[in-house]
């Protein structure tokens, strides 16, 4: 190939042309996976091809052997066949297909990936998505795309998940139709991508829509002429989860986490929640945060899906057909608090508390349905008692919405940047994938 998306994560010239790394199980679908590339060549692509078999073998020329995969892994074929199962064994070639598509993209071999299977070439998939950085275009075909098999904490942040329809053994019209659709998008995303830039360095917030909360309207601006740039991320599941991973890469300079709604559904036990790493990974990481406690007093639910026995009987917001949100009461928003709190005191970074003493979401004002003043107090009463000394606190005798709580959290950035604690605009290092030397 002639270009790739580089180390530099600089834009490769519109007229090159690009590679797609297609991963699959040469010796069962053959057939498949070989239709897929067909299509990226005659549409003006090129491939690499790498077979994560195990028992089998294929008379399809791949680029990479399932030898290969099995040595990037240190071990053999005969090591993988004797590890006892098929998921010991898929492990040792997921382990493999990580360390030698890292090895190939630190090398400029291809510009997206692409991968099709059931759920054990799925399984393998998820972990080379998550391997791969930001802003190389990672697809997945697979018979289980959209299940609730695939639990948020497997999906890399621009992961692409499609339905592999009347896929399960051969080809046929169905499943034709989709693998050409497949193969067309990865090959137009690999000539599409820009990658990770240079540019203004990126701070991470974790908000909800206007509706609820609002800060997005001041932080933009005021981020924007202190020389950054803000990234928004939907707190509703995936949101956090994307924006943690991207913390733990090093893509972001900081993380004003203001929304823990997401979090606050987890510890409560809705679907609609980050997985239980929610509100540590990126303080593992050691990140600076400034974090607030915007939604943590209402739990999402799927409004197709009844309520939950114990959620009965409360105000509900409607919000669409698709999420409704219940009222917590006071002792469950003061579980919500120590929750919060456990999280932040064990974190490896900064972080700075602000609290928004008259109100936390646009519905919890006088006359919503989530006013409940001495709820709200409990829970501010709770996280101050549950909070390390170490983590600094600062309360505002205002309402999340307002400018003055936006105001606060860019005064909190301004002394960190003052101190050298995030670096400044003007001396950030330009950011660009963080290729591994594997």
């Amino acid at each position: 190939m002639d270009t790739a998306v580089n180390a530099s994560g600089a834009t490769p010239s519109a007229g090159t042309r690009k590679t797609v790394l297609v991963i699959g199980t040469f010796d069962t679908k053959k057939e498949e996976l070989s239709f897929m590339c067909d299509v990226m060549e005659a549409g003006g692509g090129a491939v690499l091809t790498m077979d994560v078999s195990v028992l089998g073998d294929t008379d399809f020329p791949v680029s990479f052997s399932k030898h290969d995969v099995a040595a990037a892994a240190g071990v053999t074929i005969a090591d993988v066949i004797a590890a006892g199962d098929e998921s010991h064994a898929m492990a040792l070639m997921s382990k493999g297909a990580q360390a030698l598509a890292l090895r190939l993209l630190a090398k400029n071999r291809f510009d997206a990936m692409i991968s099709l299977g059931g759920t054990m070439g799925t399984d393998l998939a998820l972990d080379v998505a998550l391997a791969l950085p930001l802003g190389v275009p990672k697809y997945i075909v697979s018979t289980v795309a959209f299940s609730a098999l695939v639990p948020p904490d497997r999906l890399a942040p621009d992961v692409q998940m499609i339905l592999w329809a009347g896929g399960l053994y051969g080809l046929n019209a169905i499943c034709r139709s989709a693998l050409s659709q497949a193969a067309g998008a990865v090959l137009g995303a690999a000539r599409a991508a820009c990658g990770v830039l240079d540019g203004p360095p990126l701070v991470g917030i974790s908000s909800l829509g206007n509706a609820s909360l609002k800060y997005m309207r001041h932080l933009k601006p005021a981020l924007a002429r202190r020389g950054y740039e803000a990234a928004f991320f939907h707190a509703q599941g995936m949101g956090g989860r994307a924006m943690e991973s991207l913390a733990e890469q090093g893509t972001l300079s900081a993380v004003f986490d203001l929304c823990l709604q997401e979090f606050n559904n987890g510890i409560h036990g809705s679907i609609v929640n980050s997985g239980p790493e929610r509100l540590s990974r990126a303080g593992a990481a050691g990140v600076p945060q400034i974090v607030a406690p915007g939604t943590a007093d209402l739990v999402d639910l799927p409004t197709w899906q009844p309520l939950p026995p114990r959620f009965e009987g409360r105000p509900c917001h409607v919000h669409n057909k698709l999420i409704s949100s219940v009222t917590l009461t006071e002792a469950e928003r003061r579980h919500t608090a120590r929750e919060i709190a456990a999280r932040l005191n064990s974190a490896r970074g900064p972080v700075h508390v602000i609290l928004p003493l008259r109100g936390i979401q646009e519905w919890d004002r006088e006359g919503e349905i989530g006013h409940d003043p001495q709820a709200l107090a409990g829970f501010f009463e709770e996280l101050g008692a549950s909070l390390a000394t170490s983590v600094p606190v600062t309360a505002i005798d205002a309402h999340i919405n307002d400018p003055a709580f936006a105001d606060a959290v860019i005064a909190v950035f301004d002394r960190w940047t003052a101190d050298g604690t995030v670096a400044p605009a003007a001396r950030e290092a330009a950011r660009a994938f963080a290729l591994p030397t594997a």
